[in-house]
């Protein structure tokens, strides 16, 4: 999918190792839980797709030559993942060195789950010659299931051995569970006269909903800055793109987004919400949301990805509000996979927004690389062609632009359609 471009940011190739000094890995170290079947094992050859996760890498690890300022942000679902709780405790003191990531098992509501991360942690810093403080440490998967150690102490020599500054696709694909793709951006940006470099990498496919949405983000830069306006940036961005982005209506009990940042590129430290402060988080949102949008896009079962933009409102958060209600609605999704224009659905979803507004003075259009239709105006249907709109529908992105009144104030939501094959992924996701 193409990515969204920005004025003063160029994008790169190297995912998270595309910052200087930036190492990783990945491996398959046996944490798989279904093992692939013949014909499954003959479709993936002969398609030369992705392995299941019983192939595929299982265990990650990023690691930075220099020490970091490092920042968080995590899942507001009340159940939370053992490592949240580790990385937390880890990262108080706004630094880190060091990512050690596993998929299949969430480590997840197990009474030992605080300790398998925390031992994590310690192989991973055993290996690298730091703390375990040092370490932050996430996990993704089966919630509920014991996490095996034993696959992870046994990898974690070969894993720490193979590190490299070319690394990052092994590492994205060890974070994938039922994603079909992995999802990498990197950007090069000029700050205080030097060049700097900002990569990320994330997983996410279901379980995604605008509450943090649902994903194991880790992004690194080799820029400057103070722990402290990290975590303002971080936390600010969170908010305008993966809290933006969703797929089912389900927030996980997994999510982390976590940003190292090397000052490797030796500019002067940004300490003050400053007009570097600014550059900065342009270039954290421009890879924040190509995420987001790569995230909507691999839905489990999804087609096609939609993008709900929302103006004339009085507010940003009214806007926001509207955009969100309509990429949830199941009955819009559903709609948009049989390619049927059925507007109602989209005004339905937007007059059970929780916000104010005059629905008298709403307006749609539906859009893609094929044309646009305008639907309804003020509130009430217009005259379209039905074959023009199942053409423009046919395109696999596909923007829903909505006005709600007269304000200065906008937003854009991602998400994708709803099909046959999201029931048949999740109704045997643990066998």
């Amino acid at each position: 999918m193409k990515l969204v471009e920005f004025e003063g940011i160029k994008f790169v190739t190297g995912g998270v190792c595309a910052a200087k000094g930036f190492r990783a890995n990945g491996i398959q170290c046996g944490l798989a839980h279904k093992p692939l079947t013949d014909n499954e094992k003959n479709s993936a050859e002969s398609n030369n797709a992705l392995p299941s996760a019983k192939k595929k890498n299982d265990l990650a690890l990023i690691v930075s030559d220099a020490e970091c300022a490092a920042a968080a942000v995590y899942t507001t679902n009340k159940v939370k993942g053992a490592p949240i709780l580790v990385t937390k405790e880890h990262i108080k003191d706004g630094r880190a060195k060091a990512v050690i990531v596993n998929s299949v098992n969430a480590n997840t509501c197990n009474a030992d789950g605080v300790e398998k991360a925390g031992m994590m942690c310690s192989l991973a810093a055993k290996e690298l010659g730091l703390k375990p403080e040092d370490v932050i440490v996430a996990s993704t998967g089966v919630i509920g299931q014991v996490l095996p150690i034993e696959p992870i102490a046994d990898g974690m020599k070969s894993l720490a051995d193979g590190l490299s500054y070319d690394g990052n696709s092994r590492a994205v694909e060890a974070i994938m569970t039922t994603d079909t793709m992995p999802k990498e951006v990197a950007v090069e940006f000029e700050m205080g006269g030097k060049i700097c470099t900002m990569g990320g990498m994330l997983k996410g496919s279901g379980m995604i909903h605008p509450n943090m949405a649902t994903t194991l983000t880790f992004i690194t830069t080799d820029a400057s800055i103070s722990p402290e306006l990290l975590q303002r940036a971080l936390s600010d961005t969170v908010k305008v793109t993966l809290n933006r982005a969703s797929v089912d209506g389900d927030t996980s009990t997994n999510d982390m987004v976590c940003v190292m940042a090397s000052g490797s590129a030796g500019n002067k430290a940004v300490s003050h919400e400053d007009g570097d402060f600014e550059i900065f988080e342009n270039a954290l949102y421009a890879v924040m949301m190509n995420l987001a949008r790569m995230m909507a896009r691999d839905g489990e079962g999804a087609t096609k990805l939609i993008e709900c933009v929302v103006g004339g409102a009085d507010t940003e958060k009214t806007a926001e509000i509207v955009a969100k209600s309509v990429i949830t609605s199941s009955l819009f999704k559903a709609a948009m996979f049989g390619e049927d224009a059925n507007w109602g659905r989209i005004l339905c979803a937007v007059g059970y927004a929780d916000a104010d507004f005059d629905i008298n003075k709403v307006s749609v259009k539906i859009e893609s690389d094929k044309g646009c239709i305008e639907v309804c105006r003020n509130g009430a249907g217009v005259e379209f062609s039905e074959d023009k709109a199942k053409e423009i529908l046919g395109e696999e992105e596909i923007r829903i632009l909505i006005t709600i009144g007269s304000g200065g104030h906008s937003a854009a939501a991602w998400g994708c359609d709803l099909t046959y094959d999201y029931v048949r992924i999740n109704g045997d996701y643990r066998s």
